[in-house]
């Protein structure tokens, strides 16, 4: 086994709705997330998602992670970069403080249920049913020619899922009809075949750090797919870059530093990320605020976000330089999720009728 991460963020605020995850007692409770290596994670994916993973992960839950790679093809990639991205998200999340002995983390190509079971699963999905979701309609929008991997990507979702009989799915609040396929496939296969899947429940975020604003537009989320750089802090963007984009935050003309979301939304997403990095609660960042303005606050937010992601830096980029030790972590991680999905795949292969049994011969006594 590896020695455990050496850092492990300390999170005292709520990052999520989880009093008491209950789940039906037939299935063990198990937490599946995933994330795909498609760039540089900003603040937005740390606070909205790996934060909570590795809160979920200390708290002793069940928690396994995929690196989303397979979903990461769904539009055209640079075979080079994805190979770097698929290393980065890596080292990413351990540097992040997920520990590879309490976690399951993994290469979702690397175990091949995921693709088994997505075909399965599409084979009782209709199309209307996909074309309806809104995250397709969003990402064809633009595309003179769809590419069937993006119109079919959700069935895999509800596979990468299914595949693991995970009860609970971490997601935004945005993110909740992201597991509603995941629902009514497991719901119509286990109608059509026999119980066999439990119903995944989202886990929601709770919390006002869920859904970081864009820099540059404070009524947009956070987002990698933003062209402008400017819009976001990446964990892994140089303190000069850092203080440049929280210079050019966009806030109002009013000076006082005040916290409020819907009149004030510039200035209130700044006193969040400043509240998460520092642990200080939003009354006491105002009162310590109230002698300067929001020029002189940004500088001040600033240096927070750089002292809070230096040391994180530092372990992606000790990662980084073992690139062994990243194939042995991923490789270990994908013999204990193969070991979870090969049973399950097992049953649902059964219960299609693509496995048979074979009743033990009767022994016929020999008479002498």
């Amino acid at each position: 086994m590896f020695a455990r991460n050496k850092f492990f963020p300390k999170f005292s605020k709520r990052l999520f709705c989880s009093k008491s995850i209950k789940t039906e007692t037939k299935y063990q409770k198990r937490i599946f997330s995933g994330i795909q290596p498609t760039g540089a994670i900003h603040l937005g994916n740390y606070l909205g998602a790996i934060a909570q993973w590795v809160k979920l992960q200390d708290q002793g839950e069940n928690v396994i992670i995929a690196i989303a790679d397979l979903h990461s093809m769904t539009l055209p990639h640079e075979p080079k970069i994805l190979s770097r991205n698929i290393q980065e998200i890596a080292a990413t999340l351990l540097g992040c403080g997920i520990d590879p002995n309490r976690t399951i983390l993994f290469q979702q190509s690397k175990v091949a249920v995921h693709s088994q079971l997505s075909w399965c699963l599409g084979c009782i999905c209709t199309m209307p049913r996909l074309a309806h979701l809104p995250q397709y309609k969003e990402k064809s929008q633009d595309l003179k020619d769809i590419p069937l991997g993006l119109f079919v990507y959700p069935v895999l979702q509800a596979a990468d899922i299914l595949a693991y009989k995970a009860t609970h799915v971490p997601v935004g609040e945005d993110q909740i009809q992201q597991i509603q396929l995941s629902q009514d496939l497991a719901r119509m296969f286990n109608k059509k075949f026999g119980e066999t899947f439990p119903i995944p429940h989202a886990l929601t975020t709770g919390s006002e750090y869920a859904r970081l604003r864009s820099l540059r537009d404070p009524s947009k989320k956070m987002s990698k797919s933003d062209p402008d750089h400017k819009s976001r802090i990446c964990l892994t963007d140089r303190p000069d870059d850092i203080v440049r984009n929280i210079k050019k935050a966009v806030t109002d003309f009013t000076s006082e530093v005040t916290y409020d979301p819907e009149g004030r939304p510039g200035v209130s997403n700044l006193i969040n990320i400043h509240s998460f990095v520092t642990n200080k609660s939003v009354d006491d960042i105002c009162k310590d605020a109230k002698n300067i303005n929001t020029g002189e606050y940004k500088l001040v937010v600033a240096d927070a976000v750089v002292n809070f992601v230096t040391p994180i830096q530092d372990r992606i980029s000790g990662y980084l330089s073992e690139p062994q030790l990243l194939l042995e972590i991923l490789e270990q991680g994908r013999e204990k999720a193969n070991a979870i999905a090969s049973k399950n795949w097992d049953e649902v292969q059964y219960k299609l009728g693509l496995n048979f049994k074979v009743k033990a011969a009767k022994k016929v006594k020999v008479c002498e």
